[in-house]
């Protein structure tokens, strides 16, 4: 992977752990991620006439891509209904890689070398064993929780790929990323009154400038990844984004003085090994 997209990639990594440690609005769960998904929408919407439309080859991955990023966040809302944060957000990331690497090769005939299989392996065990907690604490994970949490990492595989796909075919990686994301807005917009009406809106009214911070680092870590899906191999694109888990510990242990376990240290180290072998 050449240094630039690395880096950006890496780079991308931090600001979705940083948006992740800001979305705690004094909102729920569902409130919390949608008024992020509405920022992010308008966002966009706004940036839009800046660039050029896509293609019309990438059109269905645009409207598939909105439908699955939806799905996501709704099963996202429901696993932290059911689960910790420090054990949901990295179980439903750790696996995604996997489940990327495995389409990315059988389907769509990228080919990664043994040293890259590797360090895709390395960071998803890395993440994974970040929601153990020393072991003892996920045998007590709720069954729903670890449902909701592994349906979660199938749709992050699901519009990994898709939007890998829709990228390349747009002509546009930026221009296909706001229509995306403004699509994505519109149906969870309409999820939204379905589920509460009028009622949903005044609570995220009170915290829209945080909402609205945390929609930029949001939309801008999703756009660099989606131009690198255009430059690198998916696969290893997907597994480097994952970094965001390293991220958001050392933002815990040396901004919030959390505690870091061994584990934890354990579980870094295997993603820095990861992150060190995509770059060989």
């Amino acid at each position: 992977m050449e240094p630039l997209i690395f880096f950006a990639v890496l780079t991308a990594a931090a600001m979705h752990a940083g948006w992740n440690a800001m979305v705690k609005f004094g909102l729920d769960h569902y409130s919390a991620i949608a008024l992020l998904t509405f920022m992010q929408a308008s966002l966009s919407i706004i940036l839009i006439p800046f660039f050029a439309l896509p293609a019309p080859a990438a059109w269905p991955w645009l409207a598939a891509s909105a439908a699955i990023h939806t799905g996501y966040k709704l099963f996202l809302i429901r696993a932290y209904e059911h689960g910790d944060l420090s054990q949901i957000y990295p179980l439903s990331r750790g696996a995604a890689p996997v489940l990327t690497a495995l389409v990315s090769i059988l389907f769509l005939h990228e080919n990664l070398s043994v040293l890259k299989i590797a360090a895709v392996a390395c960071i998803a065990g890395g993440v994974l064993l970040m929601s153990m907690r020393g072991g003892a604490d996920l045998k007590r994970l709720p069954p729903a929780a670890l449902t909701w949490a592994l349906g979660t990492a199938c749709f992050t595989a699901a519009y990994t790929i898709i939007d890998g796909i829709g990228a390349r075919v747009s002509d546009t990686p930026s221009g296909y990323t706001l229509f995306m994301f403004a699509g994505e807005g519109l149906l969870l917009l309409i999820w939204t009154c379905a589920r509460g009406g009028r009622t949903a809106f005044p609570p995220m009214a009170q915290a829209w400038k945080s909402g609205f911070v945390a929609g930029a680092l949001s939309l801008g870590s999703y756009w660099v990844a989606i131009w690198a899906f255009t430059k690198a191999p998916i696969a290893l694109v997907a597994a480097l984004r994952e970094t965001s888990v390293l991220f958001a510990m050392l933002l815990g242990v040396f901004w919030l003085r959390e505690r870091a376990g061994w584990p934890r240290w354990i579980a870094a180290s295997l993603v820095a090994c990861g992150v060190a072998l995509i770059r060989i």
